[in-house]
């Protein structure tokens, strides 16, 4: 099986609930957070497929920890050529319609822009929201979770998409 890194940023507990079902389904031991078990970009670099997450703040924002990292990633030339990446995260769709889990689109941009291969594309049929960077050739560049509003499909959502990305790995 692939060298897998997971590396999770969550403040509610969503993203890291899609975190752990990833580190089950694929047999990883450990999944990274970003809060408290990040050290630096180098460790990005150690795994073959990098499954990426993140709840998605304010105007469509990244958690606080993923903040230094991209800013890292794109100003420091950081090469994640060969690299497989599939990302997920945490939004409200009603309270932040407007940005809902913008947060992936930004991660995907930053990890595609320095040369990672995406994976894990989710279609978006189902989700109510006005716009998100995450919407990208009309599906989702990765899982996105609202478990304020729509909880009943979480469940189905994560399994759908972990089958998906075991044809895809």
């Amino acid at each position: 099986m692939a060298n897998i890194g997971i590396f999770c940023a969550t403040a509610g507990g969503t993203s890291m609930k899609i975190a752990d079902a990833l580190a089950e389904a694929f047999e990883v031991d450990e999944v990274i957070n970003m809060e408290d078990d990040f050290d630096d970009v180098e460790q990005l670099q150690e795994y073959d497929v990098l499954f990426i997450g993140s709840s998605t703040w304010g105007q469509g924002d990244v958690h606080h920890s993923w903040v230094d990292p991209l800013f890292e990633i794109s100003s420091d030339g950081i090469d994640f050529s060969g690299k497989k990446v599939a990302f997920f995260g945490a939004g409200d769709s009603v309270k932040h319609g407007e940005h809902f889990c913008s947060a992936l689109g930004k991660l995907h941009k930053a990890f595609v822009d320095a040369g990672a291969t995406p994976f894990g594309y989710f279609p978006k049929d189902g989700y109510n929201y006005e716009f998100s960077l995450a919407e990208l050739d009309d599906k989702l560049c990765g899982l996105a979770i609202d478990e304020h509003n729509e909880s009943d499909k979480t469940p189905k959502r994560i399994e759908t998409w972990i089958e998906s990305l075991k044809s895809e790995i």
